[in-house]
């Protein structure tokens, strides 16, 4: 029976059962952490080649001398990789630093301080407001939050955002782009369909500088035998008659080297001139000696591929251990519910309205830290205080059980205390 179902004296019991539990569990002394997606050690070990790399001949496919400066699009042969793999042409994807989300803060910047070609003026000029669905990737909200771009809500689905509050949201001139994690959405590995995906290029936007600010963070990122295709959105955008609309961002950080990978942003011929204009005010070049590393070890996108059939061996079995006890702790309560993602690097957890905090609380007292309870809404604010994400790729197999059983008490505990308190 549901906790909804129970009656006070029922309550009771599995409060008094949880309260037994959660004392064992801070006994234990746990020092656990799932609160950040990051590669583990055995997954980083993969890539250790790479730091041999790229051995004493330093020149590129065309001769080019890596060490020197210049080349600010980045070298040729690891575009083309990726290129292949995000479905975009070589000639419009340019290769940067190690951090994607570098490149989307600078786009954002050059837009505050010159507005894109099609700008009226710099967006600073004005006050810009962003869609932003939900969950989603809290650091894409930190850089709205600190440049004072107002945030606004969309429910983010199985398939994409809600279309319909998309639309009306994009009637507002104020209203300059939205924030999109198309593939495996973090946190609740959502996959954008192909019908969704031209709904939005295809969008009816007031603003004619409007922007779709499509993060492929987590493109290769499988967790089942059966991989996500990749979209070709700047050909659906372009197709659309929107061809400047799309910016799409990618990175190795979780190929290779989460610290020490290679960057990529590709869109339009014109987005890409304005991007490489301003660019070259801020840097001569990117470090052309990791990217012809990246290039020699990767190979080709079969390359990337093979590595990331590796990465999958290594973290599937966390998902699918985590998503095992959160069925034995969890189902037949009605306290909670979870994505079981294809991909990324997340669980999406749902908790009793009003109770996130309190368990995210709970948890750290035990000893298990997780991402602060609204951590993935616009200014760290769940209007249902319901959302946790779990990161299970970091511990091992061993803390990701001890944590996500913790957990499941946690989720308890809170649920039987606010029915208790009602």
């Amino acid at each position: 029976m549901t906790l909804t179902e129970l009656d006070h004296d029922a309550i009771t019991r599995l409060h008094t059962e949880q309260q037994t539990a959660y004392a064992d569990l801070k006994a234990r002394g746990l020092k656990l952490d799932l609160t950040r997606g990051k590669p583990s050690a055995e997954q980083l070990d993969l890539s250790n080649a790479l730091l041999t790399l790229p051995g004493t001949d330093y020149k590129d496919a065309a001769g080019v001398d890596c060490r020197n400066y210049g080349g600010i699009e980045g070298v040729t042969e690891l575009r083309a990789i990726f290129a292949e793999l995000l479905g975009v042409p070589v000639e419009q994807l340019i290769a940067g630093d190690n951090a994607s989300l570098a490149i989307m803060h600078d786009t954002i910047a050059f837009a505050l301080l010159k507005g894109f070609p099609e700008s009226a003026g710099p967006w600073a000029a004005e006050k810009i407001k962003f869609i932003c669905p939900v969950p989603g990737y809290d650091r894409h909200f930190s850089i709205c939050e600190q440049y004072g771009i107002e945030m606004i809500n969309v429910d983010l689905g199985e398939h994409g955002p809600d279309l319909d509050q998309v639309r009306e949201l994009a009637k507002d001139p104020s209203v300059r782009g939205i924030w999109a994690v198309p593939t495996y959405a973090n946190p609740s590995g959502s996959i954008y369909t192909e019908e969704v995906t031209r709904a939005l290029v295809s969008l009816e936007a007031a603003a004619p500088d409007f922007r779709i600010f499509w993060d492929n963070a987590y493109a290769f990122h499988h967790l089942t035998e059966t991989d996500a295709p990749v979209l070709d959105v700047l050909g659906l955008a372009a197709e659309a008659g929107h061809p400047d609309r799309v910016l799409i961002f990618a990175s190795t950080s979780k190929i290779t080297f989460a610290g020490a990978g290679v960057s990529f942003f590709a869109s339009s011929p014109v987005n890409i001139a304005w991007y490489l204009g301003l660019l070259g005010k801020r840097t001569i070049g990117p470090n052309k000696i990791n990217q012809l590393a990246h290039a020699r070890y990767l190979g080709s996108a079969d390359g990337v591929r093979e590595l990331m059939a590796k990465h999958r061996a290594i973290i599937a079995p966390k998902f699918e251990r985590a998503e095992q006890i959160l069925h034995d702790r969890l189902d037949g309560h009605g306290v909670a519910a979870w994505t079981e993602p294809q991909g990324g690097y997340f669980i999406s957890l749902d908790v009793v309205d009003g109770t996130a905090t309190r368990v995210v609380q709970l948890a750290k007292e035990a000893g298990i830290v997780m991402t602060g309870a609204g951590s993935a809404f616009p200014y760290g604010k769940d209007p249902r205080d319901r959302n946790i994400r779990i990161a299970p790729t970091f511990p091992t197999l061993g803390d990701v059980e001890q944590a996500i059983d913790g957990l499941a008490t946690c989720v308890l505990l809170a649920a039987a205390e606010q029915r208790l308190a009602g």
